[in-house]
């Protein structure tokens, strides 16, 4: 009689961090929009974003920025202007979002 040995399954720690920085409401949109329109006022995301509050807006770009993912800039010129931009880490997600948008438009129905 042949034995099987039982292979365990674990997740690689680096995917499931990736996934618990991606997979966290909003930070995909927040980082889709400024991969696409480049560096943003808050005002900008939040009309880009209307879903999301500014409560929580304000929450994920703080944890994306700690993350290393997104900068926040203050202008020298105008004190109160501060704009948020992506890091070479953060552009460096761009090839992904474009396949997860790819994937999205071919399987992914909003109907249901």
């Amino acid at each position: 009689m042949e034995s099987c040995e039982e292979k365990k399954f674990m997740l690689c720690p680096k995917f499931e961090r990736t996934f618990e920085i991606l997979g966290k409401k909003w930070n995909g949109l927040i980082l889709d929009v400024l991969i696409e329109d480049g560096p943003q006022r808050f005002v900008e995301l939040a009309n880009k974003i209307p879903e999301v509050s500014d409560r929580v807006l304000v929450e994920r770009l703080k944890e994306l920025e700690e993350k290393g993912l997104v900068d926040r800039t203050v202008s020298c010129e105008e004190k109160n202007r501060v704009e948020y931009s992506l890091t070479s880490k953060g552009l460096d997600l761009k090839p992904a979002m474009e396949e997860l948008k790819s994937w999205g438009e071919k399987w992914v129905d909003i109907q249901g």
